[in-house]
């Protein structure tokens, strides 16, 4: 059933419906948000986490809406969250509850929403969804062994959206006065996204100085190796094991004085309440919401370029898109490069022609396709 929520803003773009999902058999509590099919069926992972509400996937889905729209991919938004802590029960009953997720959203997938992968939700997650659905085209990032002569499971080990960061730093960086060769960067959150954007920078000539995870930020001030810190992350399960680098609190990323700072793990990381301590010139958005909008400004206003979200990580569904048409994952990077060079550059210049920030400056972009 669709419900009205009181803390998520309507306006002409949407959003058009929010969907409660609870299964009492097997304990399924979930929200899917479709934001917009304006342009297509809304496009939008399934994120699990134990604190996922209707408001987080309302953001998360609106993200989805201007990043299809930024991409020019016929796509809507959307988003799903599913209430659960999957590190509290099996990997068979995190199986059950996405098939039960599936099921109940028969309706809806793939006609007017097409899910993905995200946090805590990966390939054997989407064939569980796609068991329960019963449509092969309710969800991309499917594993290979499903295809039978389709074109699907394009892997995330490919790091599209890790590579389309990546891509967006390179273009943006001039607009900060900023060689990549050379230049200091910070990567917040080492996992699918930060990993591949922070090795495309590195053999680019950019000094990669701090990495994060789950453990904690490994800091060291002489520079990383790539190679030596993915064999680091997967021998010893962090990055704060690499030998010689200082461990600091996971806050500590935001505020080192690096030239380039790119969120890719977490959302709302730079708040009101450490604003005043980055001290990075260029912040380039790997993550979803990792800054609410308001503290964006204010950082814009003290100098600091950012480029948004939608604009800077939309790899991952540009990626989506080629296999949603039966396309091969030698397109994907082509592609990926073409569009976020594009609309980075759309973006910035826009933002510097009209002295306004470039999340404002993307938000226009957008809203003119979605409008029309």
């Amino acid at each position: 059933m669709a419900q009205n929520h009181s803390d998520i803003p309507y306006d002409d773009i949407g959003p058009e419906k929010i969907v409660y999902v609870y299964d009492p058999k097997t304990g399924l509590r979930a929200v899917t948000v479709i934001d917009s099919t304006k342009r297509g069926p809304g496009k939008g992972g399934i994120r699990m986490t134990a604190t996922v509400d209707a408001l987080e996937v309302f953001r998360l889905a609106r993200a989805m809406t201007l990043k299809c729209a930024m991409a020019d991919l016929p796509f809507g938004g959307a988003k799903s969250g599913i209430i659960f802590d999957p590190k509290s029960a099996t990997k068979e009953k995190k199986l059950e509850i996405v098939e039960s997720f599936g099921k109940a959203l028969k309706q809806l997938a793939p006609s007017i929403y097409v899910a993905a992968p995200d946090i805590n939700t990966a390939e054997e997650e989407m064939r569980a969804f796609v068991k329960g659905n019963g449509a092969f085209n309710s969800t991309t990032g499917k594993p290979v062994d499903m295809c039978e002569g389709k074109s699907c499971g394009i892997p995330h080990e490919l790091g599209s959206t890790g590579y389309g960061v990546y891509i967006s730093t390179l273009v943006a960086a001039p607009y900060a006065n900023l060689a990549i060769k050379g230049s200091t960067v910070a990567v917040e959150g080492y996992g699918n996204v930060g990993a591949f954007a922070a090795k495309f920078l590195a053999e680019e000539g950019a000094k990669i100085v701090a990495v994060s995870d789950s453990k904690g930020v490994a800091y060291l001030e002489s520079g990383f190796d790539s190679a030596t810190l993915d064999d680091v992350k997967k021998t010893n399960g962090s990055v704060v094991e690499y030998p010689g680098a200082k461990k600091l609190a996971a806050h500590e990323i935001f505020e080192l004085p690096v030239d380039i700072l790119i969120p890719a793990a977490q959302k709302d990381v730079i708040t009101s309440a450490n604003q005043a301590r980055v001290k990075t010139k260029l912040i380039v958005q790997g993550a979803n919401i990792p800054i609410p909008h308001d503290v964006e400004e204010v950082l814009h206003k003290r100098g600091v370029l950012i480029v948004p979200d939608f604009v800077a990580n939309a790899g991952g569904v540009i990626s989506s898109y080629v296999e949603y048409i039966g396309g091969t994952a030698s397109e994907v990077f082509p592609l990926v490069k073409e569009k976020i060079q594009k609309s980075t550059k759309a973006c910035l210049d826009r933002a510097k022609q009209k002295g306004i920030s470039p999340r404002k400056a993307a938000n226009e972009i957008a809203l003119q396709r979605l409008r029309g």
